[in-house]
């Protein structure tokens, strides 16, 4: 594969799971009663954890799967169906409970350090996003290509920041139905990328049973 449709491949699974966009209601919701600096700080902190945990998982997402004797077109397969339920919640512009479920968001209201939990994980960085960053980097068979997935991972991240940082602006531009004609277009684009996963993990099954 080349490196420039490698990285747009890259790229396109890592943020449409991540969904900075989808997640910017909640971020706004769980940061109301903090000042600007406030929220700016829990910004910054939240998209720094939820990037090293997605690089943590991709570059030893092979290793884990030695570990529990997975292959990774099997994780291809039960990522692909896990990716394929957010979408079709995205495409109804319901939250995914595999992102955040609504007991979470109950008690990070009374949490005084919500950066980590629940906003890096699992509102950025929760299972769908783990599984898609591990399936990314090993689908690269060459050094440059999964650097090129590392690079993929911050560039989703760097502007996961922008977008928090600017959250209530871009609310203000979007509005509700904006953002949810975007989460909409992102849940299609996601149930693509999810068909993508789970029709080359079966044939590649397929293939070693020969």
């Amino acid at each position: 594969m080349e490196p420039l449709a490698f990285f747009v491949y890259a790229f396109t699974s890592v943020f449409i799971i991540v969904n900075p966009v989808g997640g910017l209601i909640t971020f706004i919701s769980l940061t109301a009663g903090l000042s600007h600096a406030e929220q700016l700080a829990v910004a910054k902190r939240s998209v720094t954890i939820a990037c090293i945990l997605a690089i943590i998982f991709a570059v030893s997402g092979e290793l884990i799967l030695r570990i529990f004797g997975v292959t990774v077109d099997s994780l291809r397969v039960a990522g692909g169906v896990l990716l394929f339920i957010v979408a079709m919640n995205m495409l109804h512009a319901r939250v995914s409970r595999e992102s955040v479920t609504r007991e979470e968001l109950e008690d990070a209201v009374s949490r005084d350090d919500i950066s980590v939990f629940p906003i890096a994980m699992p509102l950025l960085t929760g299972p769908g996003a783990i599984t898609t960053v591990i399936v990314v980097i090993r689908t690269g068979q060459t050094l440059e290509l999964k650097l090129i997935a590392i690079l993929a991972i911050l560039l989703t991240f760097a502007l996961s920041y922008l977008i928090f940082r600017f959250a209530d602006r871009i609310n203000q531009v979007l509005g509700v139905t904006g953002s949810l004609v975007i989460t909409r277009v992102m849940g299609l684009l996601l149930g693509a990328i999810a068909v993508d996963f789970i029709a080359r993990g079966i044939w590649n099954i397929y293939q070693a049973m020969l």
